[in-house]
């Protein structure tokens, strides 16, 4: 009996060691929350797999959307360890409010006219944007990619003639949210041409045709990065952030179509 009893307190023992070492453990989960610009959709999550080879046991949930939105989100204490956009303006707005580090730019992108690959309307370049009956989709202008579009239009008004902005935004059938949504009804065939960023026209390979745009009508975006300051895994974010800066993935964003951070 006396036996017995010593047993059943060796396993009660067992198990509160067991309830420690596991509240222990769960004290960090080693899981990143990143809110990311919708145009890193493709090359975010293959950036975080390398990051995880290096740091065994990291695991990631990522919020991919509108710049806009995310920012907004964060705002409104949503939890994220990392945001990443596609504009300064949402970065420098979010640090400023004391949500965010000190962001740092660490890619750039352009933009291009999409369109669908049988090419229905036949638009050969961004000129035709202008003729009357064309289906255009862009960005909303509180998004990135929309105010991106409408700078690159007014710019192209200097070399097509200043009503051609005028006539193209005529043209919308629809604002998106954010670049997928665009890439998404060019490639369904519910427009006949959109706006986005050349890095979402390369991903979406043969589904589309890309028209370059004359290099002094471009826009370019720059894309800010920083940990949230709210995040539960402060340090792990900021091993992150510092590992998109890094050769490694600075090459990744190359193959995918982004460019260099500015050098100023």
């Amino acid at each position: 009996m006396r036996g017995r009893t010593v047993g059943v307190v060796l396993v009660a023992g067992t198990l509160v060691l067991s309830a420690c070492s596991s509240s222990s453990n769960s004290s960090s989960s080693n899981k990143l929350t990143v809110f990311a610009a919708a145009s890193l959709t493709k090359v975010f999550p293959e950036i975080g797999a390398k990051f995880s080879q290096a740091h065994p046991g990291t695991t990631f949930k990522y919020s991919f959307g509108g710049t806009d939105t995310l920012a907004a989100q964060i705002q409104q204490g949503a939890p994220a360890d990392v945001f990443a956009g596609a504009s300064t303006k949402y970065g420098d707005e979010l640090s400023s409010k004391g949500l965010i580090d000190t962001p740092q730019n660490f890619c750039t992108n352009t933009l291009v006219v999409v369109v669908p690959a049988s090419n229905p309307a036949k638009i050969k370049s961004p000129k035709d944007l202008s003729q009357s009956g064309i289906k255009l989709v862009i960005g909303d202008a509180s998004v990135p990619i929309g105010s991106y579009t409408r700078e690159v239009l007014t710019n192209l008004d200097s070399i097509y003639g200043s009503g051609y902005s005028d006539k193209v935004l005529a043209n919308v059938v629809s604002e998106e949210p954010d670049v997928t949504s665009i890439i998404s009804k060019v490639e369904a065939g519910e427009a006949d041409a959109g706006f986005v960023y050349i890095t979402d026209a390369l991903a979406a390979g043969s589904q589309v045709k890309a028209i370059m745009l004359p290099t002094a009508a471009q826009a370019t975006a720059v894309y800010p990065i920083a940990t949230v300051k709210s995040s539960k895994e402060a340090t792990l974010a900021q091993q992150f952030v510092e590992f998109v800066l890094a050769p490694q993935a600075q090459s990744m964003l190359k193959e995918a179509g982004f460019g260099p951070p500015p050098s100023s």
